[in-house]
């Protein structure tokens, strides 16, 4: 586990795993700590991700964050004026799969973040519905210092789930929804859920 400041370099550190494993549960808990440690925080979210409809993080054990809402193509300028001002210390990203919209932008950003001395968390999926990597969350993976694969329990089977599941039709890879949409499984009932 990391300290909790950056001493002369910062350090990038993800989150990833299926729907329903507590990425942003264990998000928020690092935040937590890293405020008591007397540590300044901020929290961004991708403004597509609408499901709770407020600026906070929240997680589905009821555990909420503040946080500021932004441009999944455009988060430079929002991210940057912390940065200028040296307003904080910790700098976290829940949801990032979403911001897939080139695939080395986000994570060479979030990597170059740590030049600045700041301690960079991310968190999100790593595959989408049909188990395919979202290319965002596998380039922070590849660049992190710290990496933390969460699982879930599989709805079928009550194994380990290590997969997400889609419960209605569609064949966009971004669709937004939690329960009524989606599903977390292990990788055999995923494989007999695809159809394999």
């Amino acid at each position: 586990m990391p300290k909790f400041a950056p001493r002369d370099w910062g350090w990038l550190e993800v989150i990833a795993g299926p729907m329903f494993s507590g990425k942003s549960t264990e998000l928020i808990r690092r935040l937590v700590h890293a405020q008591i440690a007397g540590l300044r925080v901020v929290a961004f979210k991708p403004a597509i991700d609408t499901r709770s409809g407020t600026a906070e993080i929240c997680s589905r054990i009821g555990t909420k964050i503040p946080c500021e809402i932004i441009s999944c193509s455009d988060y430079f300028d929002a991210v940057h004026d912390y940065i200028n001002g040296n307003l904080v210390d910790v700098l976290a990203f829940d949801e990032v799969q979403f911001f897939n919209n080139r695939k080395d932008d986000f994570p060479m950003y979030c990597a170059g973040l740590t030049s600045f001395n700041k301690r960079v968390i991310v968190a999100g999926l790593d595959t989408d519905y049909t188990g395919t990597p979202f290319e965002t969350m596998a380039g922070l993976m590849a660049r992190a210092d710290f990496v933390d694969k969460l699982s879930a329990v599989c709805t079928v089977c009550g194994d380990q789930a290590i997969m997400t599941a889609r419960l209605v039709e569609s064949s966009e890879k971004i669709l937004i929804g939690d329960k009524e949409s989606y599903t977390a499984l292990c990788r055999k009932c995923h494989f007999e859920h695809q159809g394999y």
